[in-house]
């Protein structure tokens, strides 16, 4: 029988989400759906003094926002609980224990002072990269080289301690990465981690080994970041009798900056112009705010799409997907190994599209919502027939009241630079036929009898349309341009478009 498909995304509740953590979940989503399996989220929040109040409900508001919905999390449990870490504390220590007792790992009694004249040693002596190693070790305060009894001694006062992993000295450690192919590490790169920290609580390398082996995950899909960390885990699982279990791994590209020099961060983001988290933030410790993508009019499902192809791509040339759509074509072989440059241009593309095609009435209510605040009430048949006229000429949906103003306010001021140019005697003799023949038509008053009219009007005073039509445009919208002219006519009707020409040829003054 195959085994079940189980993954994981483990966010720290140390501050907002990026938008590269958001892409993580994003991929372990697919993928456990693609293979028919489970999503799990678990919050990692063994680092107590980086914990920040209300960081756990910004990871849950961030996911749901965007639908990805997991099968086990702190939020709807399973059977695998609990899932924060810290509520799993008194299960870690009997894990390093072992490791201790099977000469894998080792108490240390180091003070913050000894590990500092340690790297002040080691720096004087000229070593690049300073660390506990299988060659520091034996100069510092430890259960490798002190006596036994006087770390039985020291264990029994209660004296502060951490636990250390022992890294082998000449050793090659290998693990197959689903993205990378084969990864090789010699141990004498590695240090010493401490798994057990002297608070009792585990580091992320103890914890996530143990969580990982006791929730069942199959395949741990994270950051590149964490690549240099893999030998260590993979170490972990062998030490603690775990490797025939032991999760695939796969390690995704790092978002780049949008110039591709370097890693996309927070500074970045306020740099250019774009939101780097999901929603908004506001720090509870230090008031510090940041921008969020929903904040600023992203549709989940057109973020969703775009952080989809940030390294990852089908393998032909579409580029739409519904997130059903997504979980089908998607696979783990189809991740690149190169950062992806982050293009906020293309996620405003990705906005667009998905904004054409929102059913207007939907759209209607951003409309009405933002009229009201400038203390307009307008109807949702208008508002429906405003998304509609307006909905292909913007990016996000709070552009579109300041588009459909037109329909609701009648222009005072027209444009300077179109009247200058275009507002002349032959416009003035057609507005002044199209207002007669407007005043005499009875009949169903849409874009198709409203361009009918205009045109017999040119026809009449024998000019042709295209000489005069931006000047029609000035006097009923005060622009020069904008959306589909006979379209604006059919929504604001017969009798308002003959109201805002006559207002126009009282106001304006021909050229010649």
């Amino acid at each position: 029988m195959t085994q079940e498909v189980r993954v994981r995304f483990a966010p720290s509740p140390t501050g907002p989400l990026h938008i590269g953590g958001v892409r993580t979940a994003l991929y372990n989503y697919l993928f456990a759906h693609k293979m028919g399996g489970k999503f799990i989220v678990r919050i990692e929040d063994t680092d107590q003094a980086r914990f920040v109040p209300g960081a756990e409900e910004y990871i849950k508001e961030s996911l749901d926002w965007l639908d990805i919905q997991a099968d086990e999390s702190p939020w709807q449990p399973g059977e695998t609980g609990p899932y924060r870490q810290s509520e799993r504390k008194p299960d870690y220590m009997q894990y390093a224990l072992d490791l201790v007792k099977k000469g894998h790992a080792y108490y240390a009694f180091d003070t913050p002072e000894d590990l500092e004249a340690m790297r002040e040693r080691l720096t004087a002596a000229r070593v690049v990269q300073p660390q506990y190693n299988n060659i520091t070790r034996t100069q510092m305060k430890n259960s490798l080289t002190l006596p036994e009894d006087e770390v039985e001694r020291r264990l029994a006062s209660g004296e502060p301690y951490v636990i250390r992993v022992k890294i082998p000295r000449q050793e090659e450690v290998r693990l197959k990465d689903l993205i990378r192919g084969w990864v090789v590490v010699h141990t004498s790169t590695l240090d010493d981690k401490v798994l057990m920290k002297s608070d009792g609580m585990p580091t992320y390398h103890l914890a996530n080994i143990v969580d990982d082996h006791l929730m069942g995950i199959t395949h741990v899909i994270r950051g590149e970041e964490w690549l240099p960390s893999a030998p260590l885990h993979v170490l972990l699982y062998r030490y603690l009798g775990w490797e025939n279990s032991m999760p695939e791994f796969a390690h995704l590209p790092l978002l780049l900056k949008p110039d591709g020099n370097g890693k996309l961060s927070k500074r970045d983001g306020d740099k250019l112009g774009f939101p780097v988290f999901p929603l908004d933030w506001k720090n509870q410790k230090d008031g510090s705010s940041a921008p969020g993508f929903r904040e600023q009019g992203y549709l989940p499902e057109a973020l969703l799409n775009f952080l989809a192809f940030l390294g990852w791509n089908p393998g032909d040339e579409r580029e739409l997907f519904t997130k059903e759509e997504l979980i089908e074509a998607f696979s783990l072989e189809r991740i690149g190994k190169s950062g992806t440059k982050f293009d906020i241009e293309k996620a405003k593309w990705y906005n667009e599209q998905y904004l054409k095609k929102m059913d207007n009435e939907v759209l209607a209510k951003y409309i009405i919502d933002d009229a009201k605040k400038d203390g307009f009430d307008i109807s949702v048949e208008l508002a429906s027939a405003a998304a509609s006229l307006n909905k292909e000429r913007v990016t996000f949906p709070q552009e579109l009241w300041e588009a459909s103003k037109l329909l609701v306010i009648a222009p005072k001021t027209f444009d300077e630079k179109v009247a200058t140019k275009r507002w002349n005697q032959d416009a003035i003799k057609v507005l002044n036929k199209y207002v007669e023949k407007l005043s005499g038509y009875h009949g169903v008053f849409n874009s198709e009898t409203a361009k009918e009219l205009l045109n017999s009007s040119a026809e009449i005073e024998e000019i042709k349309l295209g000489k005069v039509m931006q000047a029609v445009r000035l006097a009923v919208t005060g622009l020069g341009a904008g959306p589909d002219l006979m379209q604006v006519f059919s929504i604001l009707g017969k009798e308002e478009v003959k109201n805002r020409i006559n207002f126009a040829l009282q106001e304006l003054k021909p050229i010649d």
